[in-house]
């Protein structure tokens, strides 16, 4: 079954919902995660995006993150294994038959998606022309692809790549680590 692509204005709701369920993976996680960020789109004040809370867990161990499946599924996600990127533990929750309204993607310290994903989020936070230029973006490609999440997807990605470049290099040049 296809899913629409929908994009909607900014909702200050979603920090909210970011701290619930930072709170429900930490009892999960326990002392395996060392931190818990709030990423992506819902994570920069202003932003349109799609309604997902995307989270990263940051664990010593990515390995020790299996042993977690079942009480991850207990608290309502669905573990999906490295789902595409090595390294990584995707974790998806649904609220019931509605589309996905939040996604865990857990790395192990020291992966560079920790780095590549938090100096993107900071970048566009602290540069709004960014933000607005990439929210324009999103919101012309879910018009266009709206039943197409690959093209839309794809529509992002020359953005992204640039974007993510620039935000590493500020991002380390103001002596940010992970």
């Amino acid at each position: 079954m296809k899913r629409k692509v929908e994009v909607v204005a900014y909702n200050p709701a979603w920090p909210g919902l970011f701290e619930e369920e930072k709170a429900r993976i930490a009892t999960v996680l326990g002392e395996r995660a060392l931190d818990i960020y709030h990423i992506g789109s819902t994570s920069v004040q202003g932003l349109a995006a799609k309604p997902i809370i995307d989270i990263m867990p940051v664990v010593r161990d990515i390995v020790a993150v299996d042993e977690c499946n079942h009480g991850m599924e207990e608290i309502g996600y669905t573990a999906m294994g490295e789902y595409g990127i090595p390294g990584r533990r995707f974790f998806t929750r649904r609220d019931g038959d509605a589309a996905h309204r939040v996604n865990a993607h857990v790395f192990q310290h020291g992966d560079t998606n920790v780095e590549r994903h938090l100096a993107f989020r900071d970048y566009l936070r602290a540069f709004p022309a960014a933000a607005a230029e990439y929210a324009g973006i999103k919101i012309g490609l879910a018009k266009k692809f709206t039943w197409d999440i690959e093209s839309y997807i794809d529509g992002k990605d020359c953005f992204i790549k640039e974007t993510e470049r620039k935000a590493i290099e500020w991002y380390r040049h103001t002596g940010n680590e992970p």
